[in-house]
């Protein structure tokens, strides 16, 4: 089963809602915006039933170049991760 594209996406969600495919377009813009901003200041955005993106601190560590066997340091950084909802793993799974 081929992977769903964003127009078809969009197409669908429109079909779905009622709304104007430029409509739903301009929402899921908007959505995406609303996420990208709440992590950068908060460090979490949740949408209720989904999901959440939580910003996470990694710390410095060492790590094993796998061509040579060398040991290097891995420097700390800081991560997005997407945490999936309980409702949405029972409702796929």
């Amino acid at each position: 089963m081929a992977k769903m594209t964003k127009s078809q996406l969009m197409a669908a969600l429109a079909e779905k809602t009622g709304l104007a495919k430029k409509d739903v377009v301009g929402f899921m813009e908007a959505l995406v915006d609303m996420a990208y901003s709440e992590v950068k200041k908060g460090g979490v955005f949740v949408l209720p039933g989904f999901g959440k993106m939580v910003k996470v601190d990694r710390k410095a560590r060492t790590g094993i170049n796998p061509a040579t066997g060398e040991k290097i340091q891995i420097p700390a950084k800081t991560v997005v991760k997407f945490r999936l909802a309980k409702a949405a793993k029972e409702a796929v799974l």
